[in-house]
């Protein structure tokens, strides 16, 4: 089903846009996209991907739908502003996870002609904890089905937010996750996909910041989304606290010319005060875990989850906003009229 500027009671959710999803034209509509959300409904931690059907899709954390549990959400579009909402991407939970679906990143092997969907889930064994899992499907929209069992589990929530990056330098294959109050690590992702390669060990790539007041949003750090540009390995994170009355979150950025890091925050390079690119800005509260895809024009966008203070309610929905590079570090420019 297709929506438009309507508000739909009985779901929550209200999409943005006129009935121009058929068009393959580039996007021709920033202006909105840069100052109204692209779905404004609770759709948090936002993955999108540009799929060879020639649809982009959005794939986010569970919510509940019309009474209905949504494990995985997912929608799709042809320019990043009408967006269509599909069926759960993952309708039959794993055995191993009871419940809470969250942080999907999904990513398409060209040769083996499969998407695999990488997310956090919570064990069903209280011992193992919060944990890893990759499913695969043919179709972006799925089903997806798990492959059985997770890649890794760990205390508290550790081992959760995953994203896949396949290396364009050297062809080899990482998944990148963490929270916890850990480092982010990254391992190396066997051929398959499904599995590390054997004798990989994780590495931490960026860690935790102690101390520094209300201004310190590196106190924890996750929902990693890593892309290469002009040599160097940019990683994209977020953190403190995504959630909750004191939710205090913002989007960072380090950089590196290994994707095992060593990864240099954006503050340690060039002297500047943090390492934010986007934090609170106009209504919109708890800005982070991203993911970045190109138009049909090949321009770059940012894509986030963010709270309206305005309808607290109404959950994190998912923003977007043109990404521009300036002395070889990304900026978000937010419209004048947009800040705080």
């Amino acid at each position: 089903m297709q929506y438009s500027w309507l508000s739909l009671a009985s779901i929550g959710i209200v999409l943005m846009g006129l009935s121009a999803c058929g068009s393959n034209q580039p996007i021709h509509k920033s202006a909105a996209l840069s100052t109204q959300p692209a779905i404004d409904a609770n759709f948090p931690d936002p993955t999108v991907m540009y799929a060879p059907d020639g649809y982009f899709y959005a794939y986010g954390t569970n919510t509940v739908i019309d009474g209905k549990l949504i494990h995985i959400q997912v929608a799709r579009s042809h320019d990043l502003y009408d967006w269509e909402i599909l069926p759960d991407a993952l309708p039959v939970p794993p055995d191993w996870a009871e419940r809470d679906f969250w942080a999907p990143h999904v990513m398409y092997d060209s040769l083996q002609k499969t998407y695999f969907l990488y997310y956090s889930g919570e064990s069903v064994d209280p011992a193992m904890g919060k944990c890893l899992g990759v499913a695969t499907s043919k179709s972006p929209a799925g089903p997806f089905v798990d492959k059985g069992s997770p890649l890794l589990c760990g205390d508290a929530f550790i081992e959760i937010d995953p994203m896949a990056f396949d290396d364009p330098q050297s062809g080899k294959k990482y998944l990148y996750w963490g929270s916890g109050h850990q480092p982010i690590k990254v391992q190396e992702l066997a051929d398959d996909r499904l599995n590390f390669r054997e004798g990989s060990q994780p590495v931490p790539v960026l860690d935790i910041l102690q101390g520094g007041g209300p201004d310190n949003y590196q106190k924890l750090v996750e929902g990693a989304w890593v892309t290469y540009k002009d040599g160097f390995y940019y990683l994209f994170y977020s953190g403190d606290n995504c959630c909750g009355e004191h939710a205090h979150y913002a989007l960072m950025v380090a950089r590196s010319t290994d994707p095992l890091g060593p990864f240099e925050t954006m503050a340690e390079s060039t002297g500047v005060a943090n390492n934010l690119i986007i934090e609170r800005y106009k209504q919109w509260l708890a800005i982070g875990h991203n993911s970045i895809v190109k138009d049909k024009a090949a321009q770059e966008w940012v894509v986030y989850h963010g709270i309206d203070s305005l309808d607290r309610p109404k959950g994190r929905v998912m923003l977007i906003h043109p990404l521009e590079w300036e002395g070889g570090w990304p900026v978000i420019n937010l419209d004048d009229n947009n800040k705080r």
